[in-house]
């Protein structure tokens, strides 16, 4: 309800502006999203990196109580939206947790395992955070859990499942 700290939505998008990862935690129109996401890349794209912190805010498409949280690594921009209730130093840990649990499951993420791996890495966001609500902040449990998903899986594929 109300007062609760919520993620709207989490945006990863290359260097070029091509989105790898979209997930909105509200209900928006698909035109709309596009919209946002072009909005939203031109804020974190055009800072430099260096002398800028990696939060931004833009009134004009998600109204007053927001954040916007990012971080840039190699060719992908990780960028988390929140509502103001959201610690800004909390979505950055959180950004940090999810690159992390991504380069233990791929060795290193990159932006090829983001679009072949498509499904695993929306399934370890749902791990993270479920609902626009944080679930888990703790990298080596999200592993665990999906390590043992996938053993599950794995164990299930022999019963010809």
């Amino acid at each position: 309800g109300a007062g609760a700290a919520m993620i709207k939505c989490i945006l990863v998008v290359n260097n070029q502006g091509k989105a790898r990862l979209v997930r909105f935690y509200y209900d928006v129109p698909v035109d709309r999203q596009k919209h946002i996401l072009q909005s939203v890349y031109r804020i974190v794209s055009t800072r430099i990196d260096d002398q800028s912190c990696c939060f931004a805010t833009d009134e004009s498409i998600f109204g007053p109580d927001h954040k916007i949280i990012y971080r840039h690594f190699a060719t992908l921009y990780f960028i988390f939206v929140a509502d103001s209730a959201e610690s800004e130093l909390g979505v950055l840990d959180l950004i940090q947790v999810f690159v992390q649990v991504l380069d233990s499951c791929f060795e290193n993420v990159c932006e090829l395992d983001l679009i072949y791996h498509f499904d695993r890495v929306n399934y370890i966001l749902d791990e993270i955070v479920m609902a626009g609500m944080v679930l888990e902040t703790n990298a080596e449990l999200i592993v665990q859990a999906i390590k043992e998903t996938k053993k599950l899986e794995n164990e299930g594929s022999t019963f010809g499942f």
